[in-house]
């Protein structure tokens, strides 16, 4: 294993980078300016490459130091907690990362039953696009949205979910819309980040095309079907993510779910070697047992 900078200078450097302050870091950890400024140098230096570019304006970090944040701050974090957990006597942790929408949308409404079932287990979960770094602790299981190319990974399926058009009963009302080339007509909501897009879905169940503008684009399904409900236009989304405003009437499927294209794209990841853990083995199952009811 190459030879680690030494941690005071990553926390110099991490707590500069979000700071975006030298004076601001320095009183964060109880140092100088001048100590602060020396450990960046030294990292630096022991890097080869420059994490920070230095104006008349202030500091920013270079694409390098951006890049290198991105694991650093998170491999500092699991550190933190991790000696936190230990300080408190918490020995069965378990840490879950989770794609934004499904930790939002459907994880947390089950959770209580997790607590429920294992109140042993002190449970730490996380979310964001960006998938977890299993080499740096970030996360014991990692729940992925997108097509399975993860390597050596153990990947496993949670559920099959309908991409469906969405919009609120008012906004189907008002526009009686009922054919699906009314489409062409109406905003169209776009969520960037979808495994199906509206070229695929135009493609499937249309001789048409798909428009290339949207009036409204957003890179987290909650926006989308935000913007769906309030009645700025028609969502192509999950039903599992969008369930609880199905169930509740205040989205609906436009054509009915029989106009779905039907995909796998949420996966519980994790390294072969966190199988045995008894954390793991206890939440996979409960996911799997929860996934089973969608």
């Amino acid at each position: 294993m190459s030879a680690l900078p030494p941690i005071a200078n990553l926390q110099a450097f991490e707590a500069v980078a979000r700071r975006r302050s030298f004076a601001l870091a320095a009183a964060e950890l109880h140092l100088t300016a001048s100590a602060v400024s020396h450990q960046i140098s030294r990292l630096e230096a022991q890097l080869g490459i420059r994490l920070f570019e230095r104006s008349a304006h202030g500091v920013r970090l270079s694409p390098a130091g951006d890049h290198y944040l991105l694991h650093v701050g998170s491999a500092l974090n699991a550190i933190a907690v991790a000696t936190d957990d230990l300080r408190q006597g918490i020995r069965n942790s378990l840490y879950v990362h989770s794609a934004p929408s499904l930790a939002s949308l459907w994880l947390m409404p089950r959770l209580h039953r997790f607590a429920q079932a294992y109140p042993d287990i002190s449970l730490n979960l996380s979310a964001a696009h960006t998938p977890s770094d299993f080499a740096l602790g970030q996360a014991d299981i990692d729940i992925r949205y997108g097509a399975p190319q993860w390597g050596d990974l153990v990947v496993e399926p949670l559920f099959e979910e309908s991409i469906v058009p969405m919009a609120s009963p008012a906004f189907i009302k008002q526009h009686k819309l009922k054919r699906m080339e009314q489409l062409l007509e109406l905003p169209l909501i776009q969520s960037n980040v979808n495994v199906v897009q509206w070229s695929d879905w135009f493609a499937r169940f249309t001789n048409m095309r798909a428009p290339d503008r949207f009036p409204l684009r957003f890179d987290r399904t909650q926006m989308s079907l935000d913007a769906a409900m309030q009645g700025l236009g028609v969502a192509l989304d999950s039903a599992v993510n969008a369930g609880g405003h199905l169930s509740d009437g205040r989205l609906k499927a436009v054509f009915g779910m029989e106009k779905a294209i039907r995909v796998k794209a949420h996966f519980a990841v994790y390294p072969e070697r966190h199988a045995k853990r008894p954390a793991v083995e206890a939440f996979l199952s409960w996911l799997h047992s929860e996934a089973a009811k969608t």
